[in-house]
């Protein structure tokens, strides 16, 4: 979310979802500076792990300094806003933290290499980010005692450390590819841990779906750019630079992306006929040229056109379909966040009411 404000964030995703369907969120404010970042916010809930801000990044260290300090304070002053607004309300509540192999690639050990790097630490680091996330959770059920915590582990580096894509620090080399049976297994050992539905969010251009659910995920949040025919990009929410790669086609060499596409449309099909839900980004996080968004019909067209390309029952979308931003929205202005996050609720309800 955008700006340094608790209570004006939890108010806007707390007021902007009122009515079905609405998932309102604990917001993040990174403009806040270091610690309210995704990777500091989550390095302070490791627990027994302590970590502080070098010029190159987040680093080990042996003692809880201002860093940490710093990073907590901000998740209370967070917290106490969610309460406040949150007052009586009763369902579902989704909390974000950075998932165990994004947080390997990018926080370091004390000589400045990635956790990533090193198979011991790698295991540390899992097992404190799991006990913190469950802290976490019981905390967030302490301020609100209605809400049914959905978990969104964040790895946008997933994609890097599967094919092997993550840089040293000296950035000549790559870390190898990490195994997929242990990427998969210390998802699954944080989702089970964790006991609540649990969503990972993957904005990359590697979507591993059917890992996602052997791990155990009950939701999968991707940006619905990936779905877009790769002969008719849509610039809905990719990156411009992606869009006008697409819109080249494909280079020599490349994998042809209708055929990426299409492989997607097939695991997405099995995942949505197995119950699991499909976060779809395709609402933009920055403000589009134009100045307006679309219409709600036409944000979710995409979504139509999977569902008809793999011949689901129009029924299943309102089930199965939660509308997000591609992204997060940090670099929005506040004024933007708030119609982004309403045009969820309307293009969510779009699906519901024409289905067809």
């Amino acid at each position: 979310m955008p700006g340094t404000d608790a209570r004006e964030a939890a108010r806007t995703v707390t007021g902007a979802l009122e009515g079905p369907p609405h998932l309102p969120h604990l917001p993040e404010l990174p403009a806040r500076g270091p610690g309210a970042d995704m990777t500091g916010r989550t390095a302070g809930l490791l627990v027994d792990m302590y970590t502080q801000l070098e010029p190159s990044g987040w680093r080990f260290c042996d003692r809880p300094g201002r860093d940490t300090r710093r990073a907590r304070s901000w998740l209370g002053e967070d917290l106490d806003a969610l309460e406040e607004f949150a007052q009586g309300y009763s369902g579902a509540l989704k909390v974000s933290v950075v998932g165990p192999w994004t947080l390997a690639a990018t926080v370091q050990r004390r000589n400045g290499e990635a956790v990533l790097g090193d198979p011991g630490a790698r295991r540390d680091l899992a097992a404190s980010l799991t006990e913190g996330v469950v802290e976490h959770l019981a905390e967030v059920r302490r301020r609100v005692p209605g809400a049914h915590p959905v978990l969104q582990l964040d790895e946008p580096s997933l994609g890097a450390v599967l094919r092997g894509d993550v840089r040293t620090a000296s950035g000549y080399r790559a870390h190898p590819a990490v195994d997929r049976a242990l990427v998969e297994g210390a998802l699954r050992a944080l989702i089970e841990r964790a006991d609540v539905p649990t969503v990972v969010h993957s904005c990359g251009a590697v979507l591993p779906v059917r890992l996602l659910r052997r791990a155990g995920a009950a939701g999968i949040s991707f940006d619905a750019a990936l779905l877009a025919d790769p002969a008719r990009p849509s610039p809905l929410s990719q990156p411009p630079a992606t869009v006008r790669e697409q819109a080249a086609g494909p280079a020599s060499g490349e994998p042809d992306r209708r055929d990426e596409r299409d492989a997607l449309d097939e695991a997405l099909g099995e995942a949505v006929e197995g119950g699991t839900a499909l976060f779809a980004g395709v609402v933009p996080p920055l403000e589009p040229e134009s100045g307006a968004l679309s219409d709600p019909t036409g944000s979710v067209g995409v979504i139509r056109s999977l569902w008809r390309r793999l011949g689901l029952a129009p029924g299943l979308l309102a089930e199965t379909v939660v509308v997000t931003p591609s992204c997060g929205m940090a670099g929005a202005s506040p004024a933007y966040a708030r119609e982004a996050l309403a045009h969820c609720v309307r293009s969510a309800r779009s699906l519901a009411d024409d289905p067809e």
